[in-house]
């Protein structure tokens, strides 16, 4: 998610009037709750009302990790080189790693080398812990899963980081792939379809992956029961590695360019709804995925 300026964290509202306020303050215009159709209000409606209790597991960087070996196979997973509460006293040894919150999003480190200040990064670990993520934007599922932090392996080449490929999974179908590209200097991302056809202007684009089609096989496999998942991968050296599973994408406070896909995507969710078992399409209620 991109950075979102948000209105005075001094303002004591409730979630629904909260959610209203955040989402108006970033679209422009209040969403609909009651009965959502863009894909941005569908995520305000899911922060509000969905409790199923799988997404605080596959949203945890750490526990998500099991199931996606038992699914896919271990070589798609990235390892994990250390986890825990509180950061080593000193910086492991070895090349460059990544640290990062188990229980948030973007929080995280990249340390390429020994000249890094390790013990400011352990005092910025520790805050991660200390003040739950997920509060203010209402964001349920995260203020579940245990704080705390891990050490991975640095999966980039030549010190960049690797492409992140987002795909977006409606009832168990990969239609859209979100591509983020330079994420550290000058961030940007491109919307393909699961054809690789561009839906923007189709200026300075990303090659197709070469692993494009295992890596829609695999979000597919990992989206099964459920009316909408984005499933990560990186694919670093033509070898695909699995990211992280999000259910509020950029706590749905991100426009969508082109703005169309908004309502293109809210469309899928929809119908994806009526498609995934066990789940409810009464917006009046709450929906539990099978």
């Amino acid at each position: 998610m991109l950075p979102v300026a948000l209105p005075p964290r001094s303002l004591q509202l409730g979630a629904h009037a909260r959610i209203r306020l955040t989402y108006a303050w970033r679209h422009g215009r209040l969403p609909d709750l009651r009965t959502p159709r863009l894909f941005t209000e569908l995520v305000q409606w899911r922060k509000l009302h969905d409790r199923d209790p799988r997404l605080p597991l596959l949203a945890d960087k750490v526990a998500v990790k099991a199931v996606v070996a038992d699914r896919l196979g271990r070589a798609w997973v990235v390892p994990t080189l250390w986890d825990g509460a509180v950061l080593p006293a000193e910086r492991p040894d070895g090349g460059p790693i990544v640290v990062k919150s188990r229980h948030g999003c973007n929080q995280r480190v990249f340390v390429r080398d020994g000249t890094c200040d390790w013990p400011m990064i352990r005092r910025q670990a520790a805050r991660w812990v200390d003040q739950r993520y997920g509060g203010w934007l209402d964001e349920w599922l995260y203020r579940e899963i245990p704080p705390g932090v891990l050490i991975e392996p640095f999966i980039g080449t030549d010190g960049q980081l690797p492409i992140d490929y987002k795909f977006y999974v409606f009832g168990g179908v990969v239609a859209f792939i979100q591509v983020h590209l330079e994420r550290e200097h000058r961030h940007r991302w491109i919307v393909f379809d699961r054809h690789w056809r561009c839906e923007g202007d189709g200026a300075d684009l990303p090659p197709r992956p070469s692993a494009l089609g295992a890596m829609i096989a695999a979000a597919e496999n990992l989206g099964q029961g459920f009316d909408f998942v984005r499933v990560d991968f990186y694919q670093p050296d033509d070898v695909p590695l699995f990211g992280e599973m999000t259910f509020y994408p950029g706590s749905g406070l991100d426009p969508f360019d082109p703005p169309h896909l908004d309502a293109v995507m809210g469309d899928l969710w929809m119908q994806a709804r009526g498609r995934v078992a066990g789940v409810s399409q009464d917006f009046g209620g709450v929906a539990l995925a099978a």
